[in-house]
């Protein structure tokens, strides 16, 4: 990458394309159109910086939320559909997580003792492991600081749920 792409911008350039917007006749969904635009940026930025956490030790977030859900289950063990459900993913993204982690030594994969056309997905001592070191450096490196004030995150928490819910996330 160039040191012009990661140096900052002197303008905001999503407060202009919202200029523009209005000065184009779309005033009425300039607002949406600036909202979604940051919030699409703004999981570039907090993606990059997640991935770029995980990256030295070797999973991707979607790998790490599935260890970590495995990791807060009581028996350190769910079937895969639940793991879906749980993440809110298709089956076929589920699937290529564990296979993958299944291949690096972190999970098992069984055939679920009451329900035979099910699989059951354990944590390995491996994983908890690697789950354990993968939570330590988020929170380190990320989730302490967000870079937003202890009301900001509220509040933008807050913000997120009334979309996700109006959205039917849950």
């Amino acid at each position: 990458m160039t040191g012009e792409a990661t140096r900052g911008l002197e303008f905001d350039p999503i407060e202009q394309a919202r200029t523009q917007w209005v000065e184009s006749g779309w005033a009425d969904a300039a607002a949406g159109m600036a909202a979604v635009t940051s919030l699409m940026r703004a999981h570039q930025i907090v993606l990059a910086r997640v991935e770029a956490t995980l990256k030295p030790l070797g999973v991707t977030f979607a790998r790490y939320e599935v260890l970590m859900l495995l990791w807060f289950s009581k028996r350190g063990s769910l079937p895969m559909k639940i793991i879906g459900s749980r993440l809110q993913v298709h089956p076929t993204s589920v699937t290529n997580a564990v296979d993958r982690l299944e291949d690096a030594g972190l999970v098992t994969r069984s055939t679920h003792p009451e329900d035979r056309r099910a699989y059951l997905v354990a944590l390995t001592s491996t994983g908890r492991e690697l789950a354990e070191r993968a939570t330590k450096a988020l929170n380190t490196e990320v989730f302490e600081q967000p870079g937003l004030s202890g009301r900001d995150l509220r509040t933008l928490v807050d913000v997120l749920t009334r979309l996700r819910r109006s959205a039917g996330d849950f």
